[in-house]
């Protein structure tokens, strides 16, 4: 007796060929879909980031040392201050790097220093949209990825020359890496992981570092294998992390120091000392001087933006607070609900993830010395990845109903109250914000709370646009604030919208010139730069100035060696009066540039002591102000 076959089995291959091919025609749609909203949510993060970068206004400090490592690959490898590579910056010159490649490529323009600081933006919108989409799903990547485009401290970092942009990029990199490891289980990944983070210190030293614990902790926890091969792997991932991070550490330290520049910021020359004591415990404990490190200055201790309220004070809260509330009932609920499941269960692991991420850069940063405003760009990424993640569950619970389906509208009212009171001191900023924000809050919440089965799906749509415009429309409003020149954001304190130390009030604005260009000196700086040129008879040095207040202009103008005595802060002691002595006995030095804006030294006493004062009239001034220009081949003894 025959009997008919089964639909789709094999001896059906026509039958199942044509049900494949309906299955790619119903999703190819989608997937187009998907491919168009992520193009579309890079092209505004390129936007965002990239319009007016010709005007952008570069840091004095930073962007005078790119010039200088674009003019010598003696100062490129070693981060040198100036193009002879004389004293290295204060920071590891990882982040530097990409910045003088693309001046060397494009010339000194201020574009060019701004350009890389663009692409990393975009690079990490992208890389977070891959990761988040691999753990929750197409939807939860397209928010996350837009969410990260939209929050306004990584939208005025991305156009200035801060290194925290490249810290951001690499850290989002190595938790796709780890995220990878615990799915699979491989070692490559991890060690992969281990390598970002490793590279992510070249960019910001310790503070790439805050990661690992949590990262360690949720491969010890999520990954496959036994407790013992889980702790062998992670012993390897940060064995790897520890050798990429001193790479630079260790070549600076097997380099004689006669063949490299001083290391800025150290009382001992010790490139472990710039990192884990000027740039490291001095900034956590009371000792300024800790590891032999130099004692900082105001503008790089600042006092500010600490304590466990740092995130939601009136310039802080802005920046990066918007998504704060969903973010953190997504990450309670998607771990709560998810009790009782296997340990390796992938969605519980993300929320693992990018919560400890979260919290761990909060405890840090609440217990320093105090912070830059544009410290908490690191926090964009969790942030956004716990919105994405936290609504694509939500929506998922949403649809299927019971008790849980009150999340999504009970997040959403809250996040849109949160943008109400932070919005609330800055209501003058943008009237019409806060109203609009609490509307759509509330139509989008009535409309999901009161949805039900007999629900068009029009009138769901419209509650969850709604609902999506209350969560997003104000750090897009602040965001797009940068593109408008009467917020242009500090080139030391880049911040959006009218909070920042460059903002000149609501009836005061003016439009500001490229601040801090490269090539373009002043009128002044031109005059000083042509007197000294004029009179330079083969000296090594153009100049030596006191700290690298006086040195930056002229660095940013000039690719001829400058000696920057004391570096960054002026106190570093290099050179000694002695070695100064030594340069202009030797014709190595002629002319030495003080200021009184920065504390006397014994070198700068010895220029005072024995160098000629040179009356302003001569190199195009009406007068010194706070600068003094002195000739030491002319002796006042």
């Amino acid at each position: 007796m025959a009997t008919a076959p089964l639909t789709g089995a094999p001896t059906d291959p026509g039958r199942r060929i044509r049900r494949a091919c309906h299955a790619r025609r119903r999703q190819r749609p989608s997937v187009n879909w998907e491919l168009s909203a992520l193009l579309l949510i890079l092209a505004a993060a390129a936007v965002l980031y990239a319009w007016g970068i010709d005007r952008a206004g570069v840091h004095p400090y930073y962007s005078a040392a790119v010039r200088s490592m674009a003019a010598n690959w003696h100062a490129f490898v070693y981060g040198g201050l100036d193009p002879s590579g004389s004293i290295t910056v204060d920071k590891i010159p990882g982040a530097l790097w990409p910045q003088a490649l693309s001046v060397m490529l494009f010339g000194p323009h201020n574009w060019a220093v701004v350009l890389p600081q663009v692409l990393e933006g975009v690079l990490a919108v992208w890389a977070l949209h891959r990761i988040v989409r691999a753990w929750a799903g197409p939807t939860a990547g397209l928010l996350a990825a837009l969410a990260l485009t939209l929050t306004p401290i990584t939208v005025a970092l991305n156009r200035h020359t801060i290194p925290d942009t490249l810290l951001v990029l690499l850290l989002v990199l190595a938790a796709g890496s780890l995220q990878r490891a615990v799915t699979t289980g491989g070692l490559l990944p991890l060690l992969g992981c281990g390598t970002w983070v490793g590279l992510a210190f070249q960019a910001k030293m310790l503070q790439a570092w805050l990661v690992l614990p949590v990262f360690a902790a949720v491969y010890q926890l999520a990954a496959p294998g036994s407790p013992l091969e889980r702790a062998r792997r992670v012993l390897l991932a940060g064995v790897t992390t520890i050798l990429v991070s001193c790479s630079w550490l260790l070549l600076v330290g097997a380099t004689p120091a006669e063949n490299r520049p001083y290391i800025d910021g150290t009382t001992n020359n010790n490139p472990f000392t710039l990192v884990f004591g000027y740039n490291g415990l001095s900034r956590f404990g009371h000792d300024p001087h800790a590891l032999g490190a130099v004692a900082g200055t105001a503008a790089s201790r600042t006092t500010g933006n600490t304590g466990w309220t740092m995130l939601v004070n009136e310039s802080l809260g802005p920046q990066i607070s918007w998504l704060l509330p969903l973010a953190v009932l997504a990450l309670v609920l998607g771990v709560w609900w998810r009790a009782g499941l296997p340990r390796t269960d992938r969605l519980r692991t993300g929320f693992l993830l990018w919560g400890g991420w979260l919290a761990v850069h909060v405890v840090v940063f609440s217990n320093s010395n105090g912070n830059h405003g544009y410290y908490t760009a690191v926090l964009a990424p969790s942030l956004a990845a716990l919105t994405g993640g936290g609504l694509a569950v939500f929506r998922s619970e949403h649809r299927a109903g019971g008790r849980r389906r009150a999340a999504l509208p009970v997040a959403i009212g809250l996040t849109a109250l949160w943008a109400a009171a932070v919005e609330g001191p800055h209501s003058a900023f943008a009237p019409w914000l806060l109203p609009m924000v609490l509307m759509l809050g509330l139509c989008g919440t009535v409309g999901l709370w009161t949805s039900g089965p007999d629900t068009t799906r029009r009138a769901v749509h419209s509650a969850l646009a709604a609902a999506l415009a209350a969560v997003l429309l104000a750090p897009a409003v602040w965001a797009a604030s940068c593109l408008d020149r009467r917020y242009p954001g500090s080139p030391i304190e880049p911040l959006a919208g009218p909070v920042g130390p460059d903002y000149q009030g609501t009836h005061h604005h003016r439009v500001r010139i490229p601040r801090n260009p490269l090539n373009q000196p002043s009128s002044r700086d031109a005059a000083l730069l042509s007197y000294l040129s004029a009179h330079r008879s083969g000296e090594q040095y153009l100049l030596a100035t006191q700290a690298a207040y006086g040195a930056e202009p002229l660095l940013r103008a000039t690719s001829q060696p400058l000696l920057v005595m004391g570096g960054f802060t002026g106190l570093t002691p290099y050179p000694t009066p002695l070695r100064l002595s030594d340069l202009v006995a030797t014709h190595h030095l002629r002319y030495a540039l003080l200021t009184t804006r920065r504390p006397s030294t014994p070198a700068t006493a010895w220029v005072r002591s024995i160098c000629t004062r040179i009356p302003p009239s001569a190199y195009g001034r009406t007068s010194d102000g706070s600068f003094t220009l002195y000739d030491c081949a002319r002796r006042d003894n």
